[in-house]
This record gives C-alpha cells, structure tokens and sequence, in this order.
C-alpha cells in the first residue's frame, strides 16, 4: 500500500494539526480550520495558533444555521483578501488555482491531492506517446479542475463533469488563469452522463472519479456513496478503452479503507488491469502524517 504527498509544493504547506483541526498555509495566508481526523494534540500552543493564523473557520456560525455540517463562517484575524490564487509546479507542467473562503470551510482545492494530478500528467502523457493521438479523459465529480487541468496540460481532450454549476465556473477560471483552453465542461449526473456514453459506444482512455459521500445531481438526482459507487464503477467499465487506459477513483469518507476502494474497483472492472492502492497523507513540520483520503489507481 502507498503512503503519498505533495513534495516541493512551495505555496502550501501543513504547519500544525490537532485537537480536530488543521494549520495551513496556502500562498501568503494562513488557515486555521476543522480537520475531524485530527485525533491528536497540537503541536503549537493555541496563542501560536493565534499568532499566525489570518482566518479561522468556525462551525456552526452564520450560514451554520443550516445544520449542514461543515457550513459555518469565516472570522478575520488579520487583513487578507477573500480570494487569491496560488500555484503548483507538478512534474513537468504547472496550474494555478483561485481560492475562496467559502461557507463549507473548503477553499477550492484540495492540496492531499497533488499526487494524484501528477499521476494523472504522467499517465496521460504516456498514454499519448503509446497511442500516437490525443487521450480522452473524463473526469468525474471534477470540483476545481485540478485533475483536468493536469490531463489538459498532457495534452488530452478533458470533459469535466460536476453537478453543480457554480463550481464548473469555478475550474473554467482555473483554465483561464493556468493558460489552458480547451475543456469540456459538463453540468450534469455523473451516472447519468456515463450511462448515456456507454449507449453512444464512446470510450476513453481515462477515467477520474472523486465522489462525495452523499449529494444531488442538477435535477435533484440522489447520489449515496454506499449504494451508488459500485454501480457506477460498472458503468465506467464500459467507457474505459481495453488497452491504454487507467482509472484513478478517490475517496475522503472516513468509512472507505484503501483495501476496501481496491477491492471495488477491481471488481468492477473484471479485474483486468494493474492496480496500485494507499492513502493520500499531509505531515506536518512536526512530521505528523495525517490521512485525507484513499485512492486506487488500475492501468490497462
């Protein structure tokens, strides 16, 4: 099993976690909000915390009132903009992303999942040089655009799937500042659109999923983690080109074991393939590894 992280990543890092929450820095500014596997004491004294700290998430305050879990609110420390951007420099190509302080403390990226955009660059690439064309890529439950972006820069045709609108804008402006064009961009359900695919005999040659635990499709589609996931692996199957392929699945629920994603996916892609499996970590200055999520990756 494989333990990764983001390496030389210079506009972010994990300078502290515990007592359910993180410290981190993305770019200039420094974030202080819940991180529940955080199990463990801090490291820093909570006045350190404070001295450092431009803004922390409280849970429960302003949009809280909603009673969604991880809705709350921003409180200031120190004067910072409410959005900026910051840069990766992957493994031979590079993207640059817009963050915000959003009401469901995330900020449009997720930094654990460096790893896996320079997997999916490199995977690509060489898929590419194999084939002698352009890849196809889809990348479903696509957020931000990270992941599409490191396809694009490899050179393939990206379709880029996610149910909510306001983030589809969200990674086309991601394109726009990393210098790309190109991406197709979809608002739809994503088992709907594979189901649709596979009737249409398209097939591509990868495929990216990140899908959340629970969530609604544009036309108020239910999606359950536990009772949807492996039909629509399935589903993806069908898709996947039999030869110069991969899939790349991630998950964050805290009841998905990389052992268990591994077996999920193998089963659903008739075991053929070579697959890899572990978790995405961050450690801290402290050198505390905390895990954020679990992923399997399976080449053709």
């Amino acid at each position: 099993m494989l333990l990764l992280s983001p390496q030389n990543w210079a506009d972010y890092e994990l300078i502290d976690c515990g007592a359910g929450e993180k410290l981190e820095r993305f770019g200039a500014y420094i974030l202080a909000r819940p991180e529940p596997k955080a199990l463990w004491d801090k490291s820093l004294s909570q006045k350190e915390w404070n001295g450092l700290a431009h803004t922390r998430f409280v849970q429960g305050a302003g949009f809280g009132k909603s009673g969604k879990e991880d809705s709350g609110s921003w409180v200031l420390v120190k004067k910072m903009p409410e959005q900026w951007s910051v840069d990766y420099q992957g493994n031979g190509f590079a993207e640059k992303m817009r963050l915000g302080l959003t009401a469901f403390k995330h900020i449009g990226v997720f930094p654990e999942q460096a790893p896996n955009w320079d997997y999916i660059y490199g995977a690509t690439k060489r898929i590419g040089d194999e084939m002698g064309g352009v890849p196809k890529i889809l990348n479903l439950f696509a957020y931000t655009g990270g992941a599409s972006l490191a396809a694009r820069a490899a050179g393939a045709d990206v379709t880029h799937l996610d149910a909510v609108k306001q983030v589809v804008t969200w990674a086309r402006e991601n394109m726009v500042l990393s210098g790309m064009d190109g991406i197709r961009w979809m608002v739809e359900d994503a088992l709907k659109f594979v189901k649709r695919q596979a009737r249409r005999g398209s097939l591509y040659q990868g495929i990216i999923l990140d899908p959340p635990a629970y969530g609604h499709g544009p036309e108020g589609e239910r999606w359950k983690l536990d009772e949807c996931l492996f039909a629509l692996l399935r589903e993806c199957n069908a898709i996947l080109a039999p030869k110069d392929s991969f899939v790349l699945l991630n998950l964050y629920s805290n009841g998905y074991s990389a052992v268990l994603a591994n077996t999920l996916v193998r089963e659903a892609f008739g075991g053929a393939g070579h697959t890899s499996f572990g978790e995405l970590i961050i450690k801290d200055r402290f050198g505390k590894q905390l895990p954020l999520s679990v992923f399997v990756r399976i080449e053709r």
